[in-house]
Parts: structure tokens; sequence; C-alpha cells
């Protein structure tokens, strides 16, 4: 990476985020101005982008660069545009800033993702000056409605623009590669080969409406109320897949713990609380889980009304669709219905490919004294849409990150940010292995 590289990387990274995308959900967006800018961007490297739109103003770019290999398989690039919503009042500085302080750049898309959007732009455009070509055909995609149901966006593209993906057998994007301080010295670096299914649900319960002072024992208010707290207070079975066996055995053998994951009596909650802080990596994906975050119900206080309703967020991993479904049906009870507000496929990438371990190899390059170990995210992203078009996804947004700086917990946070020194460490490891891919 050259130094304009560098400079352009953190100046994308503040312009992109200067462009407020922020999405609301129910299509309370609007990305064309970002996609403009990232489509112009591309143009100058020499490439053809592509502006595409379901939606007027969801606008989504893609572009493709050539290798040198015509009979390799493609790798598809992608990232998202929009970002959640961010209260001004909350943070230090006004989140759609992009202000650049003390070396780090602040603001909501700082790291869910506009700074992999910067990175991916500096990369392409340092290769256009040096004349690089990769070996195999690179897909760039800056996508819509990521934040939301992605029906805007990669859903789109998977369904009505697959052409442009042809040959795209794998894919990375965010939320991998980045720094994890485990406390006690260790730089542990996680690549996401997997991430749960998305079960975002509604349910209702029907009563008999009437007065408040009377005995009513078909109050839908109580119905639903039961349910909810049968969900909240449910305990789900372990269940170990092999991207999430093979994070824990690596993190047993980084911390010297005989783990025997294979084995019948293996006791993950011991194991996790062996690993310390790390656990945080594994533990939200070694079981199912529904948590309750919304509820509504009635219009006065002296009224039993006939109808309540729950949202739930309900995450299931590869291959735990049916048990989520079984015990959901069992939970709600009679009483009440469920249904899908919104339901995305459980992924999983396997572990031992060539484009794993040449992940592995661009962070081991660049940060030697770090340990990368594969892990399965919590939430999804928009490689749920493009497994669709026979793609598989890896998270990898690669962030080198001082001690005590929270990365997870900047997604969606208050003074979502990010150090320059990280910018730069991740051109220059995306760099390396789009190359080597």
């Amino acid at each position: 990476m050259d130094d304009q590289a560098l400079d352009e990387v953190v100046t994308f990274t503040s312009e992109l985020i200067r462009i407020d995308t922020t999405n609301r959900g129910g299509g309370d967006c609007r990305e064309r101005p970002a996609a403009e800018y990232a489509a112009a961007k591309l143009a100058e490297a020499g490439l053809e982008p592509a502006l595409l739109e379901r939606t007027e103003g969801r606008t989504n770019v893609v572009a493709r660069i050539p290798g040198t290999d015509p009979s390799a398989d493609a790798l598809l690039v992608h990232g998202h545009l929009d970002v959640v919503p961010a209260e001004a009042a909350d943070w230090s500085v006004h989140p759609f800033s992009g202000e650049i302080r003390d070396g780090v750049v602040w603001g909501r898309g700082a790291v869910d993702m506009k700074n992999m959007d910067a990175m991916i732009l500096a990369v392409v455009r340092q290769w256009a000056r040096a004349g690089v070509r990769p070996r195999r055909d690179i897909v760039v995609a800056f996508t819509a409605d990521e934040e939301a149901s992605a029906e805007d966006g990669s859903g789109f593209l998977a369904d009505r623009h697959a052409a442009l993906f042809e040959g795209c057998t794998e894919g990375v994007s965010e939320s991998g590669a980045f720094t994890f301080h485990d406390g006690s010295g260790k730089e542990i670096y996680p690549i996401a080969a997997g991430e749960r299914g998305t079960a975002w649900l509604r349910l209702t319960a029907h009563g008999r409406a009437g007065h408040g002072s009377k005995v009513n024992r078909a109050n839908a208010v109580s119905r639903l109320a039961a349910a909810v707290a049968r969900i909240g207070a449910h305990e789900w079975p372990v269940r170990l897949t092999p991207t999430v066996a093979a994070a824990l055995t690596e993190l047993a053998a980084l911390y010297g713990i005989e783990a025997g994951v294979t084995s019948p009596d293996f006791a993950v909650d011991e194991l996790l609380a062996k690993l310390g802080p790390a656990a945080a990596l594994v533990e939200p994906t070694v079981r199912n889980s529904a948590n309750p975050t919304m509820l509504s119900a009635g219009y006065k206080i002296n009224v039993i009304p006939g109808e309540a309703t729950a949202h739930i967020d309900g995450r299931y991993l590869p291959g735990g669709e049916d048990e989520f479904r079984e015990t959901l049906d069992r939970l709600t009870g009679p009483d009440v219905d469920w249904e899908f507000e919104h339901h995305e496929v459980a992924l999983q990438a396997p572990v031992d490919s060539p484009a794993f371990a040449k992940m592995r190899a661009a962070v081991e390059e660049f940060a030697p004294e770090g340990h990368v170990v594969p892990y399965c995210m919590s939430g999804g992203t928009d490689a749920k849409q493009f497994s669709r078009l026979g793609i598989t996804g890896y998270g990898f947004a690669p962030l080198k990150l001082p001690e005590g700086f929270d990365y997870q917990a900047l997604f969606h946070g208050v003074d979502e940010r990010v150090p320059v020194e990280a910018l730069h460490f991740g051109v220059r490891v995306l760099d390396r292995f789009l190359r080597s891919a």
C-alpha cells in the first residue's frame, strides 16, 4: 500500500460517515448519495460500476475487477452503505461529522461498516495506480438495506441481478479479523466462518375484551405475558456446530486447556468458564436463543383488550431451525400464535479451506503476535442473501485495535469510532489477502 492509499482509507471513511444513510426500517433510508460516492471512486479507478435500485433512492453498487486466471472462481467483496440510527445528544461528537481527532475517526458507521467500504475503495484504487490485477475476478458490491430486511439490498441483487455475480464461490465482508484483547496480553483475531440464522418473531395472543374490573379468564395480556416469560426463561440446549467446535478447540489450545470438544461428556460451560474474557467470542453461539424485545397491548387502563402482541429476536444455529420452531410452539402454548416477521438462513463456512488459510496468513503477516481463530457470528450479514447464489461467506474486515478499545460494544453503540492506525492495518491486510486469493 502506498501513502496515497493510507491517506485515502481515512478520508473515505470520514467522508462516507458524513453522508447520513440512517436506516430506520420500514423503507426509511436513502443510500443513493453514498452509492454515488462509491461509484465515482470506482470509476476513477477505471472500473464500470453499475448502480441498481429496487426502490428509488435505495441504491446498490456492483463492479467487477477482471483477474489474470479466467479459469479461477470469482471472489465477492461486499460492504453495506446504510447505518443504524444515532441520537446526537448522546454522543461526544456529532455522529455524522466524520471528525478525525487524536488519530481516531468518529461517527456512525466507523466500524459498521463504512470503514470496510473505505478499505475496499482504497485497495481498488491503489491497484489501478500500480497496475495490479488479482488472480481471480473480484466482484465489489456496496449494498443498501443491510440494517433492516436487505430486501432493497443484497436480497434484491441476489434475486434480480445474479448474473453480476457469475462465478463467485466465496465472499468476504464484515465482522472478522479484528483485535480481541483477552486482558492477559494475548491478541486474538477471530475470522467469521458462519452466522446464526435470523428468526424475528411476532407473537399474538387473543382473548375476550371486557371491563377491567371484571373476572376475565381469557385475558390476552395475561396469556401473552405468560408466553413471553416462558420464552425469556428458557434454557436452550447446547448445539455445537463444526465452526464453533473449531473455535473452542483453538481457544482451548491457546490457553493450554484440555478441551475434549468431541467427547460425549464434553461440558461446554465448564470450558467457557476457563477461557475468561475470550469466552465472549463463542458463548452466544453454542445455543439457539430467543430474546423478548417488544410488547404492545391495550389502549385504556380499565379496558381488557382482545389482543396483545410481542416481538422476539430469535437466532438459531446451522441445523437448529427445526428445534427452534418446535421449542417456540411449545413455549407459546395453545393461546398464543407466532409467525416470522423476518426469517433468514443460518450459515456455515469451512475453516479448513484455502480461502480461510489465506485470510489467516494475511493477518499473521501484519500481526505476527496475534492468534487467529475461527468463530461464528451471533447475528447476521448480507452473506445470508448472497448464499442464495452459492457463495460461501466469511467475516473479514481487518482492524488492529489498541487494548481497551471494545470493538464489539461499538457496533450500534454510542461514540462509534475507529483508530487511523487500525484502518492502515486493515487496508494492508485486505490488500494482502485479495492479492493472494
